[in-house]
């Protein structure tokens, strides 16, 4: 039988009911009537989803946004001084609208192609011939795909439309459901994909295993204040997992470590280039103006010119430096002129355009090592990274912050973090002070891991109650406070993005993105604007 390529966004398209178009038999073409007959085409298609979910090597979907929520926090400056930051300003300095919104426009399309998708692909499966182990594996990493989506709509844009079935032309008149009701789904989706791969072998890199949806239900629980469950499954996934941290920190995102024992969910990539295998992210992000001069080889094959989107501020820088977190930092940032961590020998003064970079600095996850790089055959943006996107310290963190309201021992898991990093264990802390301990060691561990703009708008700040972002950001934000007083060589010598960084968030509109206003008008009003748009 010739294999026939069926993509999703055309599944999407033919997900409607016969009645909204003439009936013609098309002899020799795959439908959704005739696929899903095999093992074969459910994995295909289930692939095609995860991709969509995960996607890296792609720039503008899914990759720009994501970085965009970055450069909304105390992390990253848009950090590109010499190109148009239009897709980015809107979000990071706070002046987006429904129709000014950069590239936060794309991730809400994406995702409900993906959503559709997954409507279409769990009523074909559950239709399909396949044996019931097949239909379990598949189903039940569609169902986390289409929760993973929900996760990220709910915290992005609050309330939004929920479906959980195909629609046709007919049913397209959806308003928003509650955000609890959105909750409810995803965690409905996640225990029901953790059950359906409870059979399914763990170690099938990069495929969604049932550790994967316990970590997201932990991450959503911890999300939703549900402290109970948010420690139950964290614990699962510590005590029952097959994962261990990582002895060295710097491994979590080696290019030579891929899926490494602390992985637990991770985006592959490949170095098989002409593929279109690899990640744009290290190009997206990595330093912009290297020059073979600055490289001990002066060899232009030790050079990958990036664009320089989503630089490390120096308030992230001296979070660090608080602590004496010298491994964190190393692995997280690195300065104009300081030697890459881990590739000392090769590039021991890692320099690029201060012309193009605000803040001086660059984000050490996302590089790619010199050895790495000669052993490529082209440096298109499509480079050897993978990127984790859940990880076994995040479940640590998950329990550290749930046992501080629930009564368990929050010093203990993040002395298990700080111990891997060769740092004093914190003692005697409680009330107020341990909890902004907690949120700091999650700013530490995982920065740049895609958290901190979530975490910030949900963590309480232990004086006022209220969310620490509207400590951070606004006219008396500290870390608006902090830019406009900072002395730091680079940032302060590079205005081309403007120091005041934050000073227009509104507590009352900023805590959501507005949702697109296409969405609003396709609608025909039927789905609302968020407040303060």
């Amino acid at each position: 039988m010739k294999k026939t390529i069926i993509s999703i966004l055309t599944f999407s398209l033919l997900a409607v009911s016969c009645s909204d178009f003439i009936e013609k038999e098309e002899r020799g073409t795959q439908t959704l009537e005739n696929y899903f007959q095999t093992a074969q085409e459910s994995e295909n298609y289930t692939n095609e989803l995860t991709r969509r979910l995960l996607i890296t090597n792609d720039w503008y979907t899914i990759l720009a946004p994501r970085l965009t929520n970055e450069t909304a926090t105390d992390d990253a400056w848009m950090g590109n001084t010499g190109q148009d930051p239009a897709a980015f300003r809107p979000c990071a300095q706070y002046i987006v609208s429904s129709d000014n919104m950069g590239s936060m426009n794309s991730i809400y399309t994406a995702h409900y192609y993906t959503i559709q998708s997954a409507n279409i692909g769990l009523e074909k499966m559950a239709e399909s011939p396949l044996t019931e182990a097949q239909k379990n594996q598949y189903m039940g990493e569609s169902l986390f795909v289409r929760a993973y989506c929900y996760y990220e709509l709910v915290n992005l844009f609050g309330d939004v439309p929920l479906y959980t079935k195909s629609l046709g032309t007919a049913d397209l008149s959806l308003k928003r459901s509650p955000k609890a009701d959105v909750y409810k789904q995803i965690e409905a989706d996640l225990k029901e994909s953790a059950a359906k791969l409870e059979t399914v072998a763990v170690n099938r890199n990069g495929r969604i295993n049932k550790w994967a949806a316990y970590a997201l239900l932990a991450r959503v629980s911890l999300f939703q204040e549900k402290w109970a469950e948010a420690k139950q499954y964290a614990n699962k996934v510590i005590t029952e997992g097959p994962f261990a941290l990582e002895a060295d920190f710097l491994n979590i995102w080696n290019v030579n470590n891929h899926n490494g024992v602390e992985s637990i969910l991770e985006a592959q990539s490949s170095s098989v280039q002409d593929k279109n295998l690899g990640s744009m992210l290290p190009t997206f992000s990595g330093a912009r103006g290297e020059d073979k001069k600055n490289f001990p080889s002066n060899d232009a094959a030790d050079v990958i010119d990036g664009w320089g989107w989503c630089m490390p501020t120096s308030d992230l820088e001296n979070a660090y430096l608080s602590e004496n977190d010298v491994i964190r930092r190393r692995s997280t940032i690195t300065k104009w002129g300081e030697a890459a961590y881990g590739d000392e020998v090769l590039n021991p003064t890692h320099k690029f355009s201060l012309n193009d970079n605000k803040s001086g600095r660059i984000c050490r996850k996302y590089y790619i090592p010199i050895a790495t790089r000669r052993a490529l055959d082209k440096k298109d943006g499509h480079l050897p990274l993978n990127v984790p996107l859940i990880r076994l310290a995040e479940m640590y963190l998950t329990r550290a912050e749930a046992s501080f309201h629930t009564g368990g021992d929050a010093l203990a898991d993040i002395n298990i973090l700080r111990a891997r990093v060769k740092l004093e264990p914190k003692t005697g802390l409680s009330g107020p002070t341990l909890l902004r301990q907690i949120y700091k060691e999650r700013r530490l561990e995982l920065a740049f891991e895609g958290l901190r703009l979530y975490d910030i708008r949900r963590e309480k700040d232990p004086t006022t109650g209220r969310p620490v972002i509207e400590s951070l950001m606004g006219p008396n934000g500290t870390f608006v406070k902090y830019n406009q007083s900072s002395t730091d060589p680079y940032e302060t010598t590079n205005l081309r993005e403007a120091q005041d960084k934050g000073i227009n968030f509104n507590p009352s509109k900023h805590l959501l993105w507005p949702i697109p206003q296409l969405e609003i008008d396709l609608s025909g009003g039927l789905i609302t604007q968020n407040p303060g748009y």
